[in-house]
């Protein structure tokens, strides 16, 4: 078990590595493509990285099916229903990402983008309390107040006058996901999980489409010039990353899971520096250190919704 365990991190770790870099090809692509168009690579990748595994899975466990007899007599058929849970949990993550694609396009920082998206998980407790009545804990008010304190450090350097629109795009972003994960904790829980992934990613993907078909940019060009960031934003991120967490989750107790994939947001900052030549000032380190602290408490045992649903 002790092996397992360390190979499991060990996954979660790489996973981590791979969504923080992803932030470097996010900026990367925006050279050349649209938010709406990068997206619909990225997610089409992503959805057709994961047949392989819906194949081999599907083969492996054909007699098992995918909602229990209790759940599908307990909860109304449509609740059950993987499409159109999936087609739901989509809708929250298309416009998430959208919004997170604009903000990188508007800040062009992969660091900033990460810490500030990162404030997902400190959303998370917040919105379960004002929308489930679930119970916040002392914890999780302390771990609020630090992050939003790093906000104020990474964001507000000269009044609020400083805050700009990629700011609060990503922080609008951090809201839609930490909703996404409550739409899949509430819906999604009776539906096998990369099943689900699989559907939410070609509900992004389509949607994608459809608004880079109205908008007019579509452009092959440009996808060619960025391949390689959407190669890896797609297939890495996307289809790898995910596999990587599913198979690290099978040994590793939720909350470690939670803290060794919050190291994204490190990962982020790592990866602009080294390949986009990103410097923040002190302020600004600080500012992400304190994000990162209050995402850390976050997760303590007291918060059992802050396993990641993947949407990078």
């Amino acid at each position: 078990m002790k092996r397992q365990e360390l190979m499991g991190l060990a996954c979660l770790l790489l996973t981590a590595l791979i969504w923080g870099f992803a932030f470097v090809s996010q900026v990367q692509g925006m050279d050349s493509m649209t938010p709406l168009f990068f997206n619909a690579t990225r997610f089409t990748l992503g959805a057709l990285s994961l047949i392989p595994l819906l194949a081999w899975r599907r083969m492996k466990h054909a007699a098992t099916p995918t909602v229990s007899a209790s759940a599908q007599a307990n909860h109304a058929r449509w609740l059950s229903n993987p499409i159109i849970v999936g087609a739901i949990c989509g809708i929250f993550l298309f416009t998430a990402s959208t919004l997170q694609q604009y903000g990188i396009l508007y800040g062009r920082s992969a660091g900033r983008a990460g810490f500030i998206t990162a404030l997902y998980i400190v959303m998370v407790p917040l919105l379960a309390f004002v929308f489930l009545h679930r119970r916040v804990h002392l914890m999780t008010i302390i771990a609020v107040v630090i992050a939003v304190v790093g906000f104020y450090c990474l964001c507000i350097t000269n009044g609020f006058g400083s805050l700009t629109l990629a700011d609060l795009l990503l922080l609008f972003t951090a809201v839609l996901f930490a909703a996404h994960i409550l739409v899949i904790d509430t819906l999604g829980s009776r539906i096998d999980a990369l099943v689900l992934s699989f559907t939410q990613f070609v509900t992004t993907a389509i949607l994608s489409w459809v608004g880079s078909l109205i908008e007019g940019s579509v452009n092959w060009a440009g996808a060619a010039q960025a391949w390689e960031a959407v190669l890896y934003a797609g297939i890495g991120s996307v289809g790898i990353a995910y596999t990587l967490q599913v198979v690290g989750q099978q040994w590793v107790p939720p909350t470690q899971a939670s803290l060794v994939m919050s190291l994204e947001s490190f990962f982020s900052v790592l990866g602009g520096a080294l390949l986009l030549g990103e410097v923040m000032t002190p302020r600004g380190y600080l500012g992400c250190a304190l994000i990162f602290a209050g995402t850390m408490l976050a997760q303590l045992p007291a918060n059992p919704f802050t396993t990641r649903a993947k949407s990078r």
